[in-house]
């Protein structure tokens, strides 16, 4: 038998701590009682289990798998679940605090949550990773449903896993339970526009954030780290509205067009590629960094936490950040980015397009009916439209950036509806 290792918790960059030095200086400037903080900071539910699973060569493996709830004050808590060596306890409550936040600033009825299993599944077969994937969920019965916890996919998942998660806690139920779980296939209850759904209000934070600052998306450039789902729908609708996308990247490296990428392109290139931008030759091979302090006015950081630190927060050349990655500033970068007048829309508000759409996904199951693509898209675009703008006037109220902006009004929304519903 064969324990699967969790990877060690990072000292440097620590994901938890740059969350909560962000957490306590928005709860400061709020003026919230050190009662309502240890409330809000704890997290309400954390759950650690081992997962004995037969690999196809028949030995026995066990790894590690986490559901951290960070919140139910607003609603049922609603987070993805990674499947990555990289996966720790410290990463997981930074995460399920995010969603919390998130689900606050875009104002839809969620607590937040995360979930994750230390593992590789680029190392795993399908089978191996479906009976991983039922093992979770048979340990989660209890803390998983459509009234109570809500997962979705994450990193090193997707609708297929989805799709097996959904069965196994419908098998345990005795009938179908599509509400459990949301980013499921079409066929099985997913939602039209969930696809492109974070990189459509990565989008959408970005016009906003071009008009605040004057901006003309015809005369505008981008660099977009990351062409994974996020980044690449990101890229093709900033494109579709005028903006230059001169560079793009993933794993493989960056590529940068002066006179702008192709998207069109530079996507069924990745698509017939097996999803890599590997070889691509419609643009000059960069690194990742070099991506990073490009002079454009658009940088949208898509790929990972803690691309941009203290290290190189002094380079980055662009006019706004807009985060489509979950943490991908560290807290140690804030002050030398704010120094700059570098405007930077956080990504608990950038990337909440992707859970305003899982919640869609969830209301059409819970009624019964399908929303056409139309609907989806422009109900979405309002959300977020209407989430920057109250964060945008929230940090015009405090005289404070975006990212605190974003915590204040996240903060101040869940402890304002922990007080109506009251404590113990």
């Amino acid at each position: 038998m064969t324990y699967i290792e969790p990877a060690p918790i990072k000292d440097k960059e620590n994901p938890l701590e740059s969350m909560m030095s962000r957490f306590d200086k928005a709860a400061e400037l709020l003026g919230i009682s050190d009662e309502m903080y240890h409330i809000l900071k704890m997290p309400r539910k954390q759950v650690v289990v081992g997962l004995p699973v037969t690999m196809d060569n028949g030995q026995i493996k066990v790894f590690e798998g986490y559901r951290v709830i960070h919140s139910t004050i607003l609603g049922p808590s609603k987070g993805g679940i990674r499947f990555d060596m990289g996966v720790n306890i410290d990463e997981i409550r930074a995460l399920a605090a995010w969603m919390t936040w998130k689900c606050a600033v875009v104002d839809i009825p969620y607590g937040g949550a995360k979930g994750g299993i230390a593992c590789n599944p680029r190392e795993m077969s399908a089978g191996e990773i479906e009976r991983l994937m039922r093992a979770y969920t048979t340990a989660m019965l209890n803390v998983f449903g459509p009234d109570e916890d809500i997962p979705a996919p994450d990193m090193g998942t997707g609708p297929r896993e989805m799709a097996w998660l959904m069965d196994e806690y419908s098998k345990a139920k005795g009938m179908t339970v599509q509400g459990v779980v949301t980013g499921k296939p079409l066929v099985l209850g997913g939602s039209l526009g969930r696809t492109e759904a974070t990189g459509r209000g990565v989008t959408v934070s970005a016009l906003s954030a071009m008009e605040k600052m004057r901006i003309n998306p015809y005369r505008a450039t981008a660099a977009i780290q990351g062409f994974g789902n996020v980044g690449m729908y990101a890229a093709a609708l900033l494109h579709e509205r005028g903006v230059s996308v001169q560079a793009i990247s993933d794993i493989s490296g960056g590529y940068y067009n002066s006179n702008g990428i192709d998207i069109e392109a530079a996507m069924a290139y990745r698509n017939a590629n097996g999803g890599m931008l590997e070889g691509y030759t419609g643009a000059e091979k960069i690194t990742n960094e070099e991506l990073l302090s490009l002079p454009v006015d658009v940088l949208v950081p898509a790929a990972k936490e803690d691309v941009i630190t203290h290290e190189n927060a002094a380079d980055i050349q662009a006019k706004m950040i807009v985060e489509g990655a979950n943490g991908p500033t560290s807290a140690s970068a804030d002050d030398i980015i704010n120094s700059k007048g570098i405007m930077v829309v956080p990504d608990i508000l950038a990337n909440a397009g992707g859970v305003t759409v899982s919640y869609f996904e969830w209301v059409q199951n819970r009624i019964g009916y399908k929303w056409n693509l139309e609907r989806i898209n422009r109900r979405s675009d309002r959300i977020m439209k209407d989430a920057f703008e109250n964060v945008y006037a929230t940090s015009q109220k405090y005289k404070v950036n975006m990212r605190l902006a974003a915590y204040i009004v996240a903060i101040d929304k869940v402890a304002s509806t922990y007080k109506f519903r009251g404590g113990y």
